[in-house]
Order: C-alpha cells, then structure tokens, then sequence
C-alpha cells in the first residue's frame, strides 16, 4: 500500500496522511501547509524563494544537491574546415598558402582592371554626350 503524500503549497516539503494544515479559500482553491509557520509565512505574502527553509530557497540558491557529481566539463571545440559557396576547400586552402606579395599582387591587378573598366565607361559616355550635342546644334537654325 502506498501513502498519498501532498506538497507544502509554501514550503514544498512533503505532508504525511494526519499531519499538516489544509486552508480553504472563498473562491473554492485549497492550500496544503506542513506547519502553521508555513501557513502563517503564506498567509503574510512572504517570497519563499527568500525563505531559507523552503525547498524553492534551496533549489534557488543550489544548496544540498550531489557534491559528489563533478562540475560538467564542456567539450573542447574542434575546428572544421569545409568549402563556402562559390570556393572549394582547397580553393581556400591554396589562397591561404600563397605568400603575402603574390596576393597583393593579385589584388592590385583586380583594381586596376576595375579602374580601367570604370574609366572606359566614363569616355564612352563623355564622347556620347559629344556626339548629342553636335547634333543639337546642327538642328537649330541659324538667323
């Protein structure tokens, strides 16, 4: 046979069959209570997370659980490389190993040749621009 135990509403201990104290509110809730220092602390609006007796207190603040079990050791990260869009890895892995003046290099002939792209536009677009103001001209009549 086994025993119907209840749980302090306030403190969290568990009640025995014959013991602790049972309030009844006007709208119909009961509350079990181990003590009348448990009622009386409820019935007062105490915080029983700011009781040290309560269970809520002790599991707050972590007090009597297994000192035995050691802290969890977090796992050590473990660096992985793998390909982005667009660059395989070894792609990556070549770019890596290329020795700083040779990728400098690379990288001002990018620029120069976005410069050089940029500035041909530039003189397409000024000789159009020529191109429609000599006709304009050629349009309106002289007096």
């Amino acid at each position: 046979m086994s025993l119907k135990l209840d749980l302090c509403n306030f403190s969290g201990y568990k009640i025995y069959p014959s013991c602790g104290i049972r309030l009844a509110r006007t709208d119909g809730k009961i509350y079990n209570f181990v003590s009348k220092k448990a009622r009386n602390a409820y019935l007062m609006k105490k915080n029983p997370r700011k009781i040290a007796w309560t269970v809520l207190y002790r599991r707050k603040m972590k007090k009597g659980t297994e000192q035995d079990v050691a802290k969890k050791r977090a796992r050590k990260t473990t660096k992985f490389q793998r390909s982005i869009q667009g660059a395989t890895l070894e792609n990556i892995l070549a770019k890596r190993n290329q020795k700083p003046e040779v990728r400098k290099a690379q990288r001002e002939q990018v620029i120069r040749s976005q410069k050089e792209k940029i500035k041909a536009k530039k003189e397409a677009k000024s000789s159009k621009k020529e191109k429609s103001t000599d006709c304009d001209s050629a349009l309106i009549p002289l007096l």
